[in-house]
C-alpha cells in the first residue's frame, strides 16, 4: 500500500468523498461563472453591487449546495426522483394560481428573498425521473411502444403547463432534454425519426396554410415568423432586439473593442444586456476569441460529464450525468443561437453567465447530482 493510498483510506469518510469529487468540473464551472461576474460588472458600468456582487453570493451558495448534494449517496437521489418530479409539477400548478407576472408571463413564485422559477426545477426533476425510470426498466423493454408512452407522458405533462405561462423556450428545452435522455437510454431511432418527420410535416402545413381558409396560425404569429427570418422587415419594432444584437456581435471582430468599451451595451442599445443578451456584450468587448473561449469551457464541462458517465457502471448515475450535460448544452446552444439570429428569441439565459438566481442555483444543484454519481460510482477493489 502506497503512502497516498494509506492516507486516503485513513481520512474521515466525508473528506475521502471530497477527494473523489470531479474537481475538473468544479474548476470549469467556476471559470465560466467568473466570466459572468466580469461581464455583469461591465454591463453595469463598473458598478459591482448592481449585478455582479449578488451573482457572486449566489454562486458561492450554489457551490456549497452542489458539494453537499454530491456527498449524499446516489441511491438516495434515485429514491427521491419521483418525489422531486411531483414536487416540481406541484410548483408548476401553483404558478397558475399564485404566480408572479413579469414581462407578460406568469412564471415565478415570490419566496420573499428570491423569485423561484419552477420550470427551472422541472428541467432537472425530469432528468432525474427519466433516469430512474430507465434504471428500473429492463433493456429488453426500452423500445416497446407501451413502455415508451410513459416517459413521453412524463415529458409532455410539465411541457403543457410551461406553455400556458407562456414560456416557449423552456418548453422546447424540456422536450429536447427529455428526448436526449430517452435516446441515451437506448430507445429506438425510429421513434425519433417519426417525431422529426411529424415536426417537419407540421412546419410545412403551417407555411402552406397561410392565407387559406384553414390557416393554422394567427396573422400576428406569421408576422413574428417573418421578423425572425428577416429582422430588417421591422427594424424598429419586433426586429429591433436581434438587429442590435447582430451589430454588437459583428463589431467585436476577432479580439473585441476592449473591456467595458462595448458601445452597444454602454449606450443601452442592447436589450436585456445582463440576462438573455449578455453573450453579445462578451463578443463585442472580447471578440471571437472571447466568445470561443467561453464556448470551449462549456464544451470541456460536457466532455468531462460524458467521460464520467462512460466510466460509471451505475445506469441511473450514468443517465443522470448525461441528462445534466444535455441540459447545459441546450441552455447555451439555444441562447447563443437566439442572440445570433439562428433561432427565435425565446428568453433562455446563458448558464452561469446571465444574471439570475433560481437558474444558477438549480443548475449548480444539478451538477451536485453529477458529483454524487461520480463520487459514489461503483469501483473495482
Amino acid at each position: 500500500m502506497s503512502y497516498l493510498e494509506y492516507n486516503v483510506q485513513t481520512v474521515p469518510t466525508g473528506a475521502r468523498k471530497l477527494l473523489h469529487a470531479n474537481w475538473a468540473i468544479v474548476i470549469l464551472l467556476t471559470a465560466v461563472a467568473c466570466i459572468g461576474f466580469l461581464m455583469l460588472y461591465s454591463v453595469a458600468g463598473g458598478d459591482l453591487g448592481r449585478w455582479a456582487e449578488p451573482q457572486m453570493k449566489r454562486f458561492a451558495l450554489g457551490v456549497v449546495v452542489m458539494m453537499i448534494i454530491g456527498l449524499v449517496p446516489i441511491w438516495f437521489w434515485r429514491n427521491m426522483a419521483g418525489l422531486a418530479y411531483l414536487g416540481a409539477l406541484g410548483l408548476l400548478i401553483l404558478v397558475e394560481f399564485f404566480g408572479v407576472v413579469g414581462m407578460g408571463a406568469q412564471r415565478w413564485i415570490d419566496l420573499g428573498f428570491m423569485r423561484l422559477q419552477p420550470s427551472e426545477v422541472m428541467k432537472i426533476a425530469l432528468v432525474m425521473i427519466l433516469a430512474a425510470y430507465y434504471d428500473w426498466l429492463p433493456l429488453s423493454k426500452v423500445s416497446r411502444p407501451f413502455w415508451v408512452l410513459f416517459p413521453v407522458g412524463l415529458i409532455l405533462t410539465p411541457t403543457a403547463l410551461v406553455l400556458k405561462q407562456p414560456d416557449l423556450g423552456t418548453a422546447i428545452l424540456l422536450i429536447a432534454g427529455g428526448g436526449i435522455v430517452m435516446f441515451c437510454a437506448g430507445v429506438s431511432w425510429w421513434y425519433f425519426i417519426a417525431v422529426a418527420a411529424a415536426a417537419g410535416a407540421l412546419v410545412f402545413a403551417v407555411f402552406t396554410s397561410r392565407g387559406q381558409d384553414w390557416q393554422l396560425l394567427q396573422d400576428y404569429q406569421y408576422r413574428r415568423i417573418d421578423t425572425f427570418l428577416d429582422p430588417s422587415t421591422d427594424p424598429l419594432g419586433a426586429g429591433y432586439h436581434i438587429t442590435q444584437s447582430k451589430i454588437a456581435l459583428g463589431s467585436g471582430g476577432w479580439t473585441g473593442k476592449g473591456f467595458m468599451q462595448g458601445t452597444q451595451s454602454r449606450l443601452n442599445f442592447l436589450p436585456e444586456k445582463h440576462t438573455d443578451f449578455i453573450f453579445t456584450t462578451l463578443a463585442e468587448e472580447f471578440g471571437f476569441v472571447g466568445g470561443f473561449s467561453l464556448l470551449t469551457l462549456y464544451g470541456l464541462i460536457i466532455l468531462f460529464c460524458i467521460l464520467s458517465a462512460i466510466q460509471n457502471k451505475d445506469r441511473f448515475g450514468s443517465l443522470l450525468t448525461l441528462g445534466v450535460a444535455a441540459t447545459l448544452f441546450l441552455f447555451f446552444a439555444v441562447n447563443m443561437s437566439m442572440v445570433m439570429g439562428l433561432a427565435p428569441v425565446v428568453g433562455v439565459p446563458l448558464p452561469l453567465v446571465s444574471f439570475g438566481g433560481s437558474a444558477m442555483l438549480v443548475l449548480l444543484a444539478a451538477f451536485g447530482l453529477v458529483q454524487s454519481a461520480h463520487i459514489h460510482r461503483p469501483r473495482s477493489r
